[in-house]
């Protein structure tokens, strides 16, 4: 009987390790993916909806520590002091060097961005860094622009039949002296994207921002879907002639007149604009279409500039704010800090980047720095809670952080969990 109750331990021990061999077996089969699932359940690229978000390697690096910004900003009469790329770079991995940035210090603004591609590069080699040019106005601050002024074009036939025409005037259309790009002549496509590649080469630059791809659709609605399309197109053209390593940052490209230029770019801008956009439907809008772009595989940028935002402040301030001269707008936009980060963290998904300020030149929030902004965050532990199905008021859990927004009352509580110890 010893004997028989010996063999039968030895039989259950031998059938326990056959079963454990045979998981073992059956777990190295699988797909890493799934074979890591369990692991991986609180992954910084889980969307909000559960899913996962694949980065390109040419995207900047992404980090859920603290609130991951994105700043685009231009000075037309200088260049950045080492101290304001040091303090920029010590917030951000992804920026953008705006329209006119070093064009009269310089003599044109692909030679601002060139200086500053290098300075960056110089003390943080992994950052991206973003050329700027307009599908829209033919802004005269690069070398290649130059000639689209009421003094020089005339004397460049070649390059004034890109232009649109008011039809009530007969004369080129404009906004304040800037000319208008006509999308719809194919030689001018051809030109601009030879120009844009052009000037993200020469400059050094990770990719381009994109401005305004509207097409002036509006002047001609017999025609938009032309317009849409032509956009389309040309960004299409852009991006093969960049090289599927740079970044194409779309601004607006969410919307539905870019639905054209939305499959071939890598990044999207919010941009808000006015205040009909910062309204509690347009950032509902605004949330479904950050998860939208991150299940594409792109990124987005959540920008707030509280210039055009509602406020309870005297018009005086706006005023002033527009022209980033205020002290006034400063303490604005200390005040809305944490209204305006709610509003973005409700929706962030990874790859979502927050930008803040009062406008595009770099005295406009660029050397702006708060403290918030440096608190630890964390991923977010899933997606945002609307409290009631017809309300206006979100929650959302961070690992460090809660996050409570009203956004028809325009008021939000970010309770930051690392500062008591949790």
């Amino acid at each position: 009987m010893h004997h028989k109750n010996l063999l039968n331990q030895c039989l259950v021990r031998w059938s326990q390790a056959a079963r454990l061999l045979c998981s073992l077996a059956l777990l190295c089969c699988l797909p890493p993916v799934l074979a890591a699932q369990s692991q991986d359940d609180k992954s910084p690229w889980i969307l909000s909806d559960g899913s996962r978000f694949e980065p390109k390697d040419f995207f900047p690096k992404f980090s859920w520590e603290v609130t991951p910004q994105y700043f685009m900003f231009g000075d037309s009469q200088r260049v950045l002091l080492p101290e304001e790329v040091d303090s920029i770079a010590s917030r951000t991995d992804f920026l953008c060097i705006e329209k006119s940035h070093g064009a009269r210090a310089l003599g044109a603004a692909e030679l601002g961005a060139k200086h500053e591609v290098a300075a960056f590069k110089k003390i943080k080699p992994e950052v991206k860094v973003l050329f700027y040019f307009n599908a829209a106005y033919a802004w005269p601050f690069t070398s290649y622009n130059k000639a689209f002024t009421r003094e020089k074009i005339d004397r460049h036939p070649e390059l004034k039949q890109f232009l649109l025409v008011d039809p009530e005037t007969g004369q080129l259309a404009h906004r304040r002296n800037t000319f208008s790009f006509d999308v719809l002549n194919p030689d001018f496509r051809h030109w601009w994207v030879d120009t844009v590649a052009q000037g993200v080469a020469e400059s050094g630059s990770d990719g381009v921002f994109i401005d305004q791809m509207h097409g002036f659709a509006w002047l001609r609605k017999e025609r938009s879907q032309e317009v849409e399309r032509a956009m389309g197109e040309m960004m299409a053209a852009l991006k093969k002639k960049l090289g599927h390593d740079k970044i194409l940052l779309g601004n607006n490209a969410n919307q539905a007149l870019a639905k054209h230029v939305f499959p071939v770019i890598d990044a999207s801008m919010f941009e808000h604009y006015n205040e009909k956009l910062l309204s509690k439907e347009s950032l509902l809008q605004d949330w479904e279409d950050m998860l939208r772009i991150a299940k594409a595989g792109k990124m987005s940028i959540f920008r707030i500039g509280v210039d055009v935002a509602p406020s309870e402040s005297p018009r005086q301030n706006q005023s002033e704010a527009r022209r980033g001269r205020s002290k006034s707008v400063v303490a604005l936009a200390k005040e809305r800090l944490e209204y305006y980060l709610a509003c973005y963290l409700i929706g962030a998904q990874p790859y979502s980047y927050f930008q803040y300020g009062w406008g595009w030149t770099l005295s406009s929030g660029s050397l702006q720095d708060y403290p918030e902004l440096h608190k630890p965050l964390g991923a977010p532990k899933g997606a945002y809670h609307r409290k009631d199905s017809h309300g206006w008021v979100f929650t959302r859990e961070f690992e460090h952080a809660s996050v409570w927004v009203d956004t028809e009352n325009r008021e939000a509580r970010i309770t930051w969990r690392a500062e008591s110890g949790d």
